[in-house]
């Protein structure tokens, strides 16, 4: 269920402010919702699976305390990573 490599490396290219980001908070907040996807899609199917439903709420938190400080950070920044991730319809 991890992400392959070249698909990790996909999102940090499409995500990265610099030519050397790996870590800034939109790559992150942007890998942390491909998995959330992912797993969403697993657990339509496996309903029972709890522990794997446990690790998704973990990385929702994770991906909303990095969007919290983003948003205190740079508003622009963060308006536009929500922009570009479909999130907050």
């Amino acid at each position: 269920m991890a992400l392959s490599q070249e698909r990790k490396q996909q999102i940090i290219d499409e995500y990265r402010i610099h030519e050397s980001d790996t870590g800034s908070p939109e790559v992150q907040v942007a890998i942390l919702s491909t998995q959330i996807a992912e797993l969403t899609e697993h657990l339509r199917e496996h309903h029972k699976d709890i522990h794997s439903r446990r690790g998704m709420y973990k990385m929702i938190g994770q991906r909303r305390r990095l969007l919290n400080y983003l948003r205190k950070k740079d508003v622009e920044r963060y308006r536009s990573l929500i922009k570009r991730l479909g999130l907050r319809r």
